[in-house]
């Protein structure tokens, strides 16, 4: 702010144009303009492979669900063999049955032995139809088993068919989800060493410009869509002075970082304990950093609305691992934070 009580006019004219130097961005806080092609096209990949990794995820998801589709089939199947396998032996049970009462009663003696040995016509005639009633039997028993077996083989070579599907497909998922990831994870660090050189130096490389996702319905949003809370405001811990002044969010180096709400980039830097770092001020005052990031999309000044990615995650500066350190506060300064969780509960954003 310039001031009338400084004095002469000279004095006045250096401090307002000392001022007018303080606002404008900085090397060390980030000039305006793109990144160089090079960085650009790396966090474009990064972004790019998250979204396969996405789908990869979320087809594995679907053929997952479709084995166990397969996998209640193959059970059904199971029964039903074991249905027929109990069948077919109580088939063979009756066969066997047969042929002994056969044997017994002399069903295998020839018709002019029967003849001979008949006590009259009426006798020959009433054992002629018992042989033809066991012949009829037998076969019809043995047609009988021989479909049986006949299905029992074609039920059991239909369930190896399906078993095998379900482990070729869960075998072709699992290598397409593990090369995109590891794929990822090279370019994750890749795209840290960029941040890391960029805070050495002191000096942001500037935005890098990413398609958007699509729009969210809602003011407020989480910073990330998925993630694993790590260390709460008021924390203590021996990295930090005091205490720990935002929520950190546990996400892999690269993972999109949105706005939380519509507002306006105040601040993009490199340097110090935040690393690369966003804050934007939203329409109520108040302000939200995002820090220990590993890639830039806005540049100060830039207008951004609740959900648009403005930077991708990392472990720049005093930082032990990958996450987003995050935090809500009164002024864009540091030492004006409240916790952000009833924060964002307050504008109807629960974080779990």
């Amino acid at each position: 702010m310039c001031s009338l009580r400084r004095g002469t006019r000279l004095v006045v004219v250096l401090l307002c144009g000392a001022a007018l130097l303080a606002g404008r961005p900085t090397a060390a806080d980030g000039e305006p303009g793109g990144g160089t092609g090079a960085d650009s096209g790396l966090s474009e990949r990064v972004a790019r492979l998250y979204e396969d990794a996405a789908a990869a995820t979320q087809r594995y998801e679907t053929g997952r669900r479709a084995a166990q589709a397969k996998q209640a089939e193959v059970r059904r199947l199971e029964e039903l063999l074991g249905r027929e396998r109990r069948e077919t032996a109580v088939l063979r049970e009756d066969l066997g049955r047969i042929a002994r009462a056969q044997y017994r009663d002399g069903g295998g003696l020839p018709v002019v032995a029967q003849m001979l040995l008949a006590a009259g016509p009426e006798r020959l005639m009433r054992g002629q139809h018992l042989f033809s009633q066991a012949n009829l039997a037998v076969d019809n028993a043995l047609e009988k088993s021989r479909r049986a077996e006949t299905r029992l083989a074609a039920d059991e070579a239909r369930a190896v068919a399906v078993w095998q599907e379900i482990e070729r497909r869960r075998v072709e998922l699992a290598g397409l989800k593990q090369d995109l990831e590891d794929r990822l994870e090279q370019a994750r660090w890749v795209l840290q060493g960029q941040a890391d050189a960029s805070v050495a130096a002191g000096a942001c490389r500037g935005a890098v410009r990413l398609d958007q996702p699509p729009a969210r319905v809602g003011p407020w949003v989480t910073p990330v869509e998925t993630y694993t809370l790590s260390a709460g405001f008021g924390s203590g811990g021996d990295r930090w002075a005091n205490r720990h002044t935002g929520q950190d969010f546990a996400v892999p180096i690269g993972t999109p970082v949105r706005a939380v709400g519509a507002g306006r980039v105040v601040r993009v830097a490199c340097g110090g304990a935040f690393g690369i770092q966003v804050v934007i001020r939203h329409a109520d005052g108040y302000c939200t950093q995002y820090a220990h990031l590993a890639a830039v999309t806005v540049d100060q000044g830039d207008r951004v609305t609740a959900g648009q990615w403005i930077g991708q995650s990392g472990t720049s500066g005093n930082s032990t691992g990958p996450h987003l350190h995050f935090e809500a506060r009164v002024t864009p300064e540091l030492g004006s934070s409240v916790d952000p969780v009833p924060w964002l509960a307050e504008r109807g954003v629960p974080v779990a």
